[in-house]
């Protein structure tokens, strides 16, 4: 290979760097230390710009929103699991992070994907409601009956972040740090919900930061990917707990608990 060669192998505008100089986006490493907060950073590392204060303080709600959820959640369970076998903080983090994918932590994705649908219809001339309700339809047809970003096993009637959630996009708006289109369309989709189940289904987590970063102009994967950082810090936190616990092979159930067998022969069946 030529020397332009090598330098061309891996091209990016995120990072450069000589002897003594470190600059990201084109900022001096030097002035960002100390000036910015980590959801602007952020926002530099993935968007290319700096965010103003509100921007950066509606991405650090939805940041500081889905951080943990219980060691019922799978990835949290898989982290604290992790350590009793022996991986460190890294390794439990990563195994939680490795969980979230379309079931269990895509649903922000995905709620991105369903508000985006909406709002092509509302700019083709649709109703908020017609065009909800048409993207609700199509979303079904094509993915199956759940709907992401609404609904929760556990949360009925509501999920206690989502209003909070709801309530600081609405001052943004007011305030004209972002449109409030969003907000208003995830509104339109829980209203259709309720109205055909006869119940509420309310918005969940997923769905109302996925309504942050929706107004925030974040593309779908960098939500999934958003909520991973995000959770990744209940992670470290359960995987450390956990690690001054002490325990060792932990399974997801307590040894004296049993699973269903199913096959042949079982034992204790009289053969």
């Amino acid at each position: 290979m030529s020397g332009n060669d090598v330098a061309d192998w891996w091209t990016t505008e995120i990072i450069d760097m000589a002897p003594g100089k470190i600059r990201l986006r084109g900022h001096p490493i030097e002035e960002l230390i100390g000036s910015v907060s980590f959801p602007q950073m952020i926002w530099l590392m993935t968007r290319g710009d700096l965010p103003s204060e509100g921007h950066a303080q509606l991405l650090e709600a939805a940041l500081v929103a889905a951080v943990d959820h219980g060691p019922q959640a799978p990835s949290i369970a898989a982290a604290r699991m992790a350590v009793t076998c022996g991986l460190g903080l890294n390794g439990a983090m990563g195994t939680a992070v490795h969980m979230l994918d379309d079931v269990h932590g895509g649903a922000g994705e995905q709620a991105v994907a369903l508000y985006g649908l909406v709002a092509e219809a509302v700019d083709s001339g649709a109703e908020l409601a017609d065009a909800a309700a048409s993207a609700i339809d199509m979303w079904q047809a094509r993915h199956g009956k759940f709907i992401p970003g609404f609904g929760h096993r556990f949360h009925t009637p509501e999920d206690p972040r989502a209003p909070r959630l709801l309530a600081l996009v609405d001052e943004a708006a007011s305030a004209g740090t972002v449109g409030g289109g969003y907000a208003q369309i995830a509104r339109a989709v829980e209203t259709v919900l309720r109205a055909r189940k006869g119940k509420p289904i309310p918005m969940n987590i997923d769905g109302a930061t996925a309504v942050i970063f929706a107004e925030l102009g974040f593309a779908g994967p960098l939500a999934r990917g958003l909520f991973c950082l995000s959770r990744s810090v209940g992670a470290m936190a359960h995987g450390w707990e956990q690690m001054q616990q002490g325990g060792r092979n932990k399974g997801p159930t307590p040894p004296s608990y049993r699973w269903t067998y199913k096959g042949s022969n079982p034992i204790g069946g009289g053969s």
